[in-house]
């Protein structure tokens, strides 16, 4: 999950498209905190840009680099990470100089992957520099725009290459991006998977239509934008520089399935996404799950609740409903420390389970003495659950009872959010009663994925009995078809993104005195990747073999269009961008 900006300003001597990208980015924050960019261009098809890694506060240093990106259209981007997407080179907006200067900014996943890049070496002599599918699918896009042969484009030159690019895609996006001097695009997978909306207004500074897109709404309420539309599964728009919208049917529409987990957790609760209103579809969660919750207990062991907790923040909005339905008082037990962000590496578990104190603290008053029934939105990998319930309890809880407004997450997510792997998921192999175990809790109740899916569809403006949703991560059964083979590559390249940070804490575990003897054994010789993605000791097993795509690797062995290598793939602390000159990489002594 990424958030996704482009506007484009009717007057075109306009110089502030990045103020109002960067007030975005803003509204748009807790759609990705790891890292954010903006791209502007101005008179002639100057590009100019900042991105880099940390919230929008920190990469724009208060707002005080908007200055230095004029133009009157421009692009944003926030970033959620994925799997192998955390380099500072993999900030976005991305960048191509061929053909005609493209921005782009991308919120998704492509499930073929390799097939892609191996097309981008071997036919289209495109280098791709980093790990992301946005600079994979961008130098699609690029290539296909680049058959035209012709000096400049227009309209129906980019539909027709975002068609011929839709054709080798496979996977969940939506997209905006910019031609240098030309205008701006938006387009959305075939699925409908992934949100885009498209407001426009009055110009501000001259006559005419300011148009903006966003991942949700939110964004352009609050700068002002009306007459907001949902860009469809596989439609693209263009906006060209003093012209309305052309919208366009580049893919036929394959079905229409928003994520689901945008209305149980990512997006805000003032969002409406697809005609459907976030706020009131997790209200309606709320109800249902709260009848669950009667089926489950029986009026016996409801009447033995005291109160109902909501877990911040997103539960704010659901456990009230249950309170309502089962007749129990409501309470706000924990606060939120909302500056706590990241923590710095902590080793030992001892550690790492004080950073969830950090953000969490229980109100001793309200649990003393009672039987709590504490709702979250969803429950993940179940460590943050454990510890809450264990503060629950070191707070006077006598019994605790958890509720997930969502079903038992036991399948990857593979559209752009990196929930986590399967074997880290608490619900993987686990029933209810083996989950409360594992987190403390004396019962684990769960939404389950009918009522959850009728919570949604019963707000949508189209069939409710027909609207469908991407709801693969609690049954396994995906939108679009998917290979048993990515989620082999998915683990693998989950593996080589944390290898290096589980290193580091192997060697802080070493220093503290605290580490056990695989984390010295790793201190010592480093870690490597196994088959099945886990980072363990180097000189265990046999060394995971690395993706090799230009030359020939003795030895090597083909996997889906790449070539498996006996290198070692060398591992950094950090990578800048090299397509375009970037001041957001260098904010050291400024």
């Amino acid at each position: 999950m990424c958030g996704i900006l482009a506007l484009i300003l009717s007057n075109s001597t306009s110089t502030t498209a990045a103020v109002e990208l960067h007030d975005a980015l803003y509204l748009l924050q807790h759609r990705g905190q790891d890292a954010c960019g903006i791209a502007t261009c101005a008179a002639g098809g100057r590009i100019y840009q900042c991105k880099g890694n940390g919230l929008a506060s920190k990469v724009f240093h208060e707002g005080s680099r908007i200055q230095d990106l004029p133009g009157f259209m421009g692009l944003g981007h926030l970033r959620y990470p994925t799997a192998g997407s955390s380099a500072n080179a993999e900030a976005q907006p991305f960048w191509v100089n061929s053909p005609y200067g493209i921005c782009f900014a991308h919120n998704g996943n492509l499930i073929n992957a390799p097939e892609l890049k191996r097309f981008l070496d071997y036919d289209a002599h495109r280098h791709i520099n980093t790990d992301s599918d946005s600079e994979l699918m961008l130098n699609i896009f690029a290539n296909e725009l680049n058959e035209t042969k012709k000096a400049r484009v227009n309209e129906e030159d980019l539909f027709s290459s975002l068609e011929r690019m839709y054709k080798r895609c496979v996977g969940g996006w939506a997209c905006t991006a910019m031609l240098a001097g030309f205008g701006v695009i938006g387009f959305r997978d075939p699925y409908g998977i992934r949100p885009m909306v498209l407001g426009s207004r009055p110009s501000r500074d001259g006559e005419g239509m300011d148009y903006m897109m966003a991942s949700e709404s939110v964004a352009l309420d609050q700068l002002e934008y009306t007459n907001i539309v949902d860009i469809k599964p596989g439609q693209a728009v263009i906006i060209r520089k003093g012209s309305p919208p052309i919208f366009r049917q580049v893919h036929p529409q394959l079905a229409y399935a928003p994520d689901i987990f945008e209305y149980v957790y990512f997006a805000r609760p003032d969002t409406i996404l697809d005609g459907i209103s976030v706020l009131r579809c997790r209200e309606i969660m709320g109800e249902k799950l709260g009848a669950t919750i009667q089926k489950a207990l029986g009026p016996t062991g409801v009447k033995d609740i005291d109160v109902v907790i909501p877990l911040p923040e997103t539960a704010l909005t659901c456990a009230p409903k249950v309170a309502d339905y089962l007749g129990i008082q409501y309470c706000t037990a924990f606060v939120k420390n909302r500056y706590v962000f990241r923590t710095f590496i902590m080793p030992g578990q001892e550690a790492r389970q004080k950073g969830v104190r950090r953000k969490l603290n229980a109100i001793k008053s309200e649990f003393k003495g009672r039987n709590v029934l504490l709702v979250d939105d969803s429950i993940v990998r179940g460590t943050t659950s454990r510890e809450i319930v264990s503060m629950a309890r070191d707070a006077g809880a006598r019994k605790v009872i958890v509720a997930s407004c969502a079903p038992p997450i036991t399948h990857a997510h593979i559209y752009g959010i990196d929930l986590a792997s399967p074997r880290e998921l608490v619900a993987h192999e686990r029933d209810a009663p083996a989950i409360a175990a594992h987190i403390g809790a004396d019962a684990v109740i769960y939404q389950s994925l009918e009522d959850l899916k009728r919570s949604c569809a019963e707000l949508s403006p189209r069939d409710p009995a027909t609207q469908e949703f991407e709801v693969g991560v609690f049954c396994g059964k995906y939108v679009t078809p998917v290979d048993e083979s990515y989620f082999r590559r998915l683990e693998q390249v989950r593996g080589k993104s944390k290898k290096m940070k589980i290193v580091e804490n192997a060697k802080e575990a070493v220093i503290h005195g605290v580490a056990n003897e695989d984390e010295v054994k790793m201190a010592v010789n480093g870690g490597k990747v196994r088959e099945d993605g886990e980072v363990v000791p180097a000189g265990d097993q046999k060394q995971s073999m690395g993706v090799q795509v230009n030359g020939t690797i003795p030895n090597g062995h083909a996997v889906n269009g790449y070539s498996e290598s006996t290198e070692v793939e060398q591992s950094v602390r950090e990578r800048m961008d090299i397509s375009l000159h970037n001041f957001g990489d260098y904010t050291e002594g400024t």
